[in-house]
């Protein structure tokens, strides 16, 4: 039986289901509501597939204000409500319930205002990650936050988990990028938070909204801050032959004052599939470094040698450091496709707990040693420079009581990252994932604290229900705020 359980629904709205969905009916256009069993099944899971529920209806605007009708219905019917993006979530973050209805943002789409010498652009929260930068790269500008999810994820979802990236490390996370924000709470109301400005007035509201999870309302425009595309940016290539000398040599580039653009991991399984899959020409070793550096041509063959000073101290197997843009395309290429290529060896679980870099070595090896307790493989690839661990389980879904293993062993593991200093997750969220886990992190007063902040924004408790908050711990809240 899994450990992640959800509450039963309230029979009570799914009999209302009729009313409700001519309620939205009345309100939207046509073509904004699915309400055909058939057709929501497509919105019954995000990209943790292992949990499924359908939906009681789906609605798809294109406009804050239809946004903004919708969750009034819901909230005077009191209906629970599922944000939704892309629906790339490995935590379950969008997984709806049956008496609930989805709102997704995906038709949100235009680009809203471009100031390339204030340094923001303004867009639609429906616009994929990758897309903002292609809409500036005539420009000379991009957007920093790269999930390697980028091609599908949308602003709203990146908002919604605080998504990060490979290039992270230098450039931040997304509530690093994010500048302003307009949203719709739970009853309907519009709201603008933050601004164009790099450091705006009073409290950092925009900075509670990102990482919420859509427990406090639905983000549909953004206000993002753009760079200018650096003047040039190349990649190296390190192999070793054990992986805590990898994380090791990560730790040491850390403190020699080198601050690269990106460090990514990938340990021996990984690069098995990857090499299958892409013919990245990668090494046959334990594990592997990608050190990107940028800049001028000086700073980068500056960089790139004091790099080569620290790894040669670990007598790596190989130092390939590019020299044009073919082999920086070709070092990158198996990172970027690292996660579909290890579709190819089964069924896994992605996750994504974050540890000090000076505790990779230590948590590389227990992760292993854990692994042989399961008797699971478990594939390490990872954003290494901000300790963002993505350790991939193993599993066959097949074979009864292998996903409950491969949770068990999970659970395992991000308690090793709360353990050693880190936490639960880095950019995937909590979801439904880590729900239960929250406990292990968090002080009962702590947990309270942002119960309370959803009180807040959300009286009702319809927004994203059974996320985030242990079960029990916010039934236990809600009852004494009863």
């Amino acid at each position: 039986m899994s450990f992640i359980a959800m509450p039963l629904p309230d029979a009570g709205i799914i009999a209302r289901r009729s009313e409700i969905v001519a309620a939205l009916a009345a309100a939207l256009p046509a073509e904004a509501i699915i309400s055909d069993p058939n057709e929501t099944r497509a919105y019954e899971c995000d990209a943790l597939s292992a949990y499924r529920c359908c939906p009681l209806a789906v609605v798809l605007p294109r406009t804050t204000e239809e946004v903004a009708a919708a969750m009034r219905i819901c909230h005077e019917l009191r209906v629970p409500v599922i944000p939704r993006g892309a629906g790339t979530s490995l935590a379950g973050g969008a997984l709806p319930t049956a008496d609930s209805v989805v709102i997704g943002i995906m038709r949100l789409r235009q680009f809203l205002e471009i100031d390339t010498v204030n340094r923001f652009v303004r867009v639609q929260s429906g616009v994929t990650n990758l897309s903002v930068s292609a809409e500036l790269a005539a420009e000379g500008f991009f957007y920093a936050p790269d999930p390697s999810s980028q091609l599908a994820c949308t602003i709203a979802g990146n908002i919604g988990m605080n998504s990060g990236g490979a290039h992270c490390l230098k450039y931040g996370v997304t509530v690093n990028n994010l500048l302003g924000v307009r949203m719709v709470l739970s009853t309907g109301e519009i709201v603008d938070l933050g601004g164009a400005n790099f450091d705006a007035f009073g409290f950092d509201i925009v900075g509670l909204i990102c990482g919420s999870e859509g427990q406090l309302g639905i983000v549909t425009e953004a206000t993002l801050r753009i760079l200018p595309k650096p003047e040039g940016a190349r990649p190296a290539l390190i192999g070793f032959d054990s992986a805590e000398t990898a994380g090791e040599c990560v730790a040491r580039i850390i403190r020699s004052g080198v601050l690269p653009v990106a460090i990514e991991y990938m340990d021996d399984t990984c690069l098995m599939a990857v090499e299958a899959f892409a013919r990245a020409g990668y090494p046959k070793c334990a594990a592997v470094l990608i050190v990107e550096v940028e800049g001028s041509d000086e700073e980068i063959a500056d960089q790139l040698e004091r790099i080569r000073s620290v790894a040669d101290e670990l007598k790596p197997v190989e130092f390939r450091a590019s020299s044009n843009e073919a082999e920086s395309s070709a070092i990158w290429k198996g990172r970027k496709s690292a996660f579909g290529a290890m579709g190819r060896l089964g069924d896994y679980l992605c996750l994504d707990g974050t540890v000090p870099v000076s505790k990779l070595p230590h948590t590389l090896k227990r992760i292993g040693e854990l692994a042989g307790d399961y008797g699971l493989r478990v594939a390490n690839v990872f954003h290494a420079g901000d300790g963002n661990m993505h350790p991939l389980i193993l599993f066959n879904a097949n074979l009864p009581g292998d996903l409950e293993k491969a949770e068990a062993l999970g659970r395992d593991i991000l308690r090793l990252c709360v353990d050693v200093g880190g936490c639960l997750s880095g950019e995937h969220g909590v979801g439904i994932e880590k729900r239960d886990l929250m406990s292990e992190q968090f002080t009962p007063d702590d947990l309270a604290i942002q119960m309370e902040i959803k009180d807040a924004f959300d009286p009702e408790w319809l927004l994203n229900p059974a996320k985030v908050f242990p079960l029990d711990v916010s039934l236990a809240h809600r009852e004494r705020a009863a």
